[in-house]
């Protein structure tokens, strides 16, 4: 039985992995990647700005996103502002803009600091001091990967159900994505993470994601991805990278939820994590995106034990990776316990006024 905490680190630091592991190829062809690395491609951990194991803005993102949930459950307030809150203070971190009120402990972490190929849309979403909302919002036509690599941990919330897990996304994409497949792909990436988290198989959960994506207007593109991924995986023939350049490049949402889905698919057990996670690095296009959306679909399944322990050695920010994770379960589950206590109010200050209840629970 995998434990519910072990299934939010697997997350995280799975997602963390995947995008370690595509970032030093991210602009490469996948022939350039055979060259580089031989008839196979890339087969571990390559350096990026002179480390091993370096994270991107995906990271950086999912990892705010994680410190504005847990901001938004443990202070009572709205979660779609205090992600936008978080959002700001990521943004502070690539452009040396002020981080806002109470920037708290994520945001001291200078590692998080470093500027590796931060997404346009997101910067540009974020830039213009007016959050987004589904009837408006930021960059309408953008439907970039930016939105749906961060929204893992939407799905990590289980006292919610799979809907509102959708909804929370969704309402946090359109931040810096306004196209329907930019933020619904965000928003079909948080339910299969919660079905998963939850227990369900990751085919089922992909499937059972296909009726929440058709209840929104503008969902086909992301369900034909999502189809896409599924047929393409239970289809005949071995897992290959012929099948990955059909799913795309992974620059859009929908092709990288494709991409990250696939993969994680082509994983049975957990004994296979390691060659699910090369395959979704080793093609020409967005690796890092793939990478971690596979990465981050497999810890949620197989638990932070299945990881390769060679890799989570030496990935970047490992031990802010794992504090964040558990105070995530913490605050899940156990938010009245901790929100008054000094050090916890220290970490994580709420930044916007007026209580709301947490979606799912009343009053």
């Amino acid at each position: 039985m995998i434990g519910y905490r072990a299934r939010v680190r697997g997350c995280l630091l799975g997602g963390a992995i995947g995008d370690a592991l595509g970032a030093p190829i991210e602009f490469d062809s996948a022939d350039g990647i055979r060259q580089r690395f031989g008839p196979s491609g890339l087969a571990g951990l390559v350096p990026l700005d002179g480390r091993i194991g370096a994270v991107t803005d995906d990271t950086q993102l999912t990892l705010f996103t994680v410190d504005g949930l847990i901001r938004a459950r443990t202070g009572g307030t709205e979660p779609a502002a205090e992600l936008w809150s978080a959002y700001r203070r990521w943004l502070a971190t690539q452009d040396g803009s002020a981080a806002g009120p109470a920037p708290g402990w994520l945001f001291g972490q200078r590692w998080l600091h470093a500027r590796r190929s931060p997404g346009q849309a997101c910067l540009s979403g974020l830039a213009g001091g007016v959050a987004g909302r589904l009837d408006a919002p930021r960059n309408p036509d953008s439907k970039g990967c930016g939105a749906v690599m961060r929204s893992a941990p939407f799905g990590l919330l289980q006292p919610v159900d799979t809907a509102t897990a959708f909804r929370l996304a969704v309402a946090a994409a359109v931040h810096t994505h306004g196209h329907p497949t930019g933020y619904l792909a965000a928003g079909a990436m948080a339910a299969i993470v919660h079905r998963v988290t939850g227990g369900s198989p990751l085919p089922e959960a992909a499937r059972a994601t296909l009726a929440e994506l058709g209840r929104w207007p503008g969902h086909e593109e992301t369900s034909a991805a999502v189809e896409a991924a599924v047929s393409s995986r239970f289809a005949a023939g071995t897992p290959s990278m012929a099948v990955l350049a059909a799913l795309g490049e992974g620059w859009v949402a929908d092709e990288a939820l494709a991409i990250g889905l696939y993969c994680a698919l082509t994983c049975a057990e957990p004994g296979e994590v390691r060659e699910a996670l090369l395959l979704a690095v080793n093609h020409s296009g967005d690796s890092d995106s793939t990478g971690s959306i596979c990465g981050n679909l497999l810890g949620a399944l197989f638990g932070e034990e299945a990881l390769p322990p060679d890799w989570v050695v030496v990935v970047e920010g490992r031990d802010t990776i794992t504090r964040l994770a558990d105070d995530l379960a913490l605050a899940v589950h156990h938010a009245p316990a901790v929100r008054d206590l000094p050090a916890w109010r220290e970490r994580y200050p709420p930044v916007n006024s007026g209580r709301a209840p947490w979606p799912g629970e009343g009053g």
